[in-house]
């Protein structure tokens, strides 16, 4: 439903699209579900490091496995992006859903594993040796067992995540309403989870 934008929204600089749109009254439990459902509806996402010299740098990874809050990829350990983790653990995994228009951005740690991490089997599938090859040596084979085939572990400590409350029709005719009244389209909710939550999602198993 539009909403009007208000003076007080203007005097305190207010961006009105995101605070009409906060929710902060949502149990954290229907919260964490409600992101997990977004997340697992999706096959991947962004993953962004830092890169020395150049700043954030963003390419799309197929989610292996979510952990609760936290998200699992298997990874050549040639590629670019572990020089990146290793310079600076700090990263950030985005998702968005062209349909619904709903988003997830979390942001966290990385931590990558050796070759003998056993979670590597559990989450590998065939079609992942698509991206590493066969060398035919019967070592660098795209299996599990393949030295190149590391984990990396994104361990969240915040999120934020928007999520639709209308049909996709319902979303245009919303913010064409607003355009043509002068008010302010208000079509999701707007969520955010700190360290906290997350820990205490983590340790209930949720």
């Amino acid at each position: 439903m539009v909403k009007p934008l208000t003076q007080d929204e203007v005097d305190n600089k207010t961006d009105p699209s995101v605070n009409k749109q906060w929710d902060e009254t949502t149990p954290k439990e229907e919260q964490f579900k409600e992101l997990y459902k977004i997340i697992d509806g999706l096959k991947g996402g962004l993953l962004t490091t830092i890169r020395p010299s150049v700043g954030p740098v963003s390419r799309a990874m197929a989610v292996a496995k979510r952990v609760g809050p936290d998200i699992l990829f298997l990874a050549n350990h040639h590629a670019k992006k572990f020089d990146d983790l290793k310079n600076d653990s700090t990263c950030q995994v985005t998702f968005q859903n062209s349909s619904s228009m709903d988003w997830v951005s979390i942001t966290g740690e990385a931590v990558t594993t050796s070759n003998d991490d056993p979670r590597i089997k559990e989450v590998y599938s065939k079609g992942v040796n698509a991206w590493f090859g066969d060398l035919g040596d019967g070592v660098h084979t795209g299996m599990p067992e393949d030295p190149r085939m590391t984990l990396i572990e994104v361990k969240a400590n915040y999120i934020a995540y928007w999520k639709s409350t209308s049909s996709f029709p319902g979303f245009i005719k919303e913010v064409a309403q607003a355009s043509m009244t002068g008010q302010v389209a208000d079509t999701g909710v707007n969520r955010q989870l700190f360290d906290k939550d997350i820990q205490t999602a983590r340790e209930s198993g949720l």
